[in-house]
């Protein structure tokens, strides 16, 4: 049983301003795992004024310096890189190979590709007699999700801390134990104080009170598009610049000369992983109609193939976060199925033997419309959705008539003509023939999915400021 009652704040671990507790719950064994202090607006207070008297110091470190930094950031994650996997197991329910070779390797991996950027990094630039140089923007709020915790936070925390900002961490209070972590991960490795602060607590109290801190000078949030609006509203009477990262209802397009065995195969275990708790994933499956039976028999293949199980079991799948979350996958299943989508795999209800812990049956919903709830909404669990179209024009229409635009996928074994529908689709990321990941990727949606991006170079602009000295440097001799 885990206990983490302390904020870390300025340095060193102190009490909250008031006591008040929550069970953090194990979603495989629906048992408390652990137990945190729950924050207020007095304790995002102590951590922004720390967080702004030191950014006095940290913001005019040099490059050099940060670097060291972060080298001695790496050399500490390496060593806690076990117990940083274990924690996000226990505190989400991840298999323990997705949480070792996926969950704790984005923490790495983000802390690496914030070293590589910096190495190489211009903050400034002369332009004819004017200097323009790129700044830290000050004291940052972070307030990060509970699917894929330490990559959103390292993804925040890692440029942040590159460029010279300060900041204050709220990880999700349903999966804090890999943040816990984390921070004593940096305060091992010589973070100076008050540069990173970390403070438990939920969104509307802890949330809402650093989004709309007037000494924050910008806030990055990941999470549902309805807390983000919540976010930018509680952001608006300070000004401060909102970065977002949100939901996704993602298209892939599989094109009538893709490989439909793989194509159809590799979108199955996309959506899959994770459990389906991944904003990217690419939930709604475009196949041509002429090919809508065999590509359903394949999609229903690869889900009854897909295992399900207790983390420590070997299964691909574990639970899926909360008792809350699963009743909300349940209920849209059930809808799909009102509304006239045709079950192919799986279906309302849990795995046989799985009586005990919040897992989801893999679930394929066939000859689904884009007007159905299924198609439009974001479900963040096992669930595929899968629909027809008669031409590529008509399956980009459909592709791009949603609210969302964070990712899009683009099987076809004609790699120009893949291109060229993937210049078409209105998305921040789009994936051809299956690509494995990129670190140094922007990462980041249109529309409804938020604004900015994180990951490699681009995250670095979401924590700097622009200014112009005009003059720097002396008129050419005519």
């Amino acid at each position: 049983m885990r206990e983490y009652l302390k904020f870390y704040i300025n340095g060193a671990w102190v009490d909250p301003v008031t006591p008040k507790t929550l069970a953090v719950i194990n979603p495989a064994t629906e048992q408390a795992a652990g137990l945190i202090s729950m924050g207020s607006a007095a304790d995002v207070d102590r951590a922004v004024l720390a967080a702004r008297a030191a950014f006095a110091s940290y913001s005019q470190t040099s490059v050099a310096e940060r670097m060291a930094l972060l080298e001695a950031v790496i050399a500490e994650y390496q060593k806690r890189y076990a117990d940083m996997a274990a924690a996000i197991t226990e505190e989400m329910g991840a298999p323990v190979l997705l949480s070792q070779k996926a969950q704790a390797a984005m923490g790495m991996g983000h802390l690496q590709s914030a070293l590589a950027v910096l190495k190489h990094y211009t903050f400034q630039e002369l332009l004819g007699t004017t200097m323009v140089v790129k700044e830290p923007i000050g004291v940052c709020g972070l307030i990060t999700p509970w699917n894929w915790p330490v990559n959103q936070i390292a993804c925040k925390v890692a440029p942040a801390l590159a460029v010279g900002c300060t900041m204050v961490l709220k990880p999700s209070e349903i999966a804090p134990f890999s943040a816990q972590i984390w921070t004593e991960i940096l305060h091992a490795a010589g973070v100076p104080a008050g540069v990173f602060n970390l403070v438990n607590g939920d969104g509307p109290s802890v949330g809402a009170a650093i989004s709309s801190h007037p000494e924050v000078d910008m806030v990055s949030f990941t999470g549902s598009t309805r807390a983000g609006i919540e976010v930018a509203r509680n952001a608006a009477p300070t000004v401060k610049r909102v970065h977002q990262e949100l939901g996704g209802k993602s298209p892939n397009l599989i094109l009538p000369d893709a490989d439909l065995k793989r194509a159809v195969t590799n979108g199955v275990r996309g959506v899959m992983g994770n459990s389906g708790q991944s904003c990217n994933a690419p939930t709604r499956m475009l196949v041509p109609n002429s090919r809508m039976d065999e590509a359903l028999a394949i999609a229903k293949a690869a889900a009854e193939a897909t295992t399900v199980g207790a983390p420590d079991s070997g299964a691909a799948l574990g639970p899926v976060i909360s008792a809350t979350q699963w009743g909300k996958i349940q209920k849209l299943i059930e809808t799909g199925i009102q509304e006239g989508a045709t079950l192919v795999a799986g279906g309302p209800g849990k795995p046989a033997g799985l009586e005990t812990g919040y897992y989801v049956k893999p679930t394929i919903l066939g000859h689904v419309n884009n007007r159905m709830t299924v198609a439009r909404e974001e479900i963040f669990g096992p669930v595929l959705v899968v629909l027809g179209y008669d031409t590529v024009d008509e399956a980009v229409a459909i592709a791009n008539d949603t609210p969302y635009g964070l990712a899009a996928y683009v099987s076809g074994t004609d790699l120009e003509a893949a291109r060229l529908v993937a210049s078409r689709l209105r998305a921040g990321q789009v994936n051809l023939n299956s690509a494995g990941p990129d670190l140094m990727a922007p990462f980041g949606g249109f529309k409804q999915s938020g604004n900015g991006r994180e990951w490699g170079a681009h995250a670095f602009g979401e924590f700097l400021e622009i200014k112009a000295v005009l003059g720097y440097a002396p008129k050419a001799a005519a």
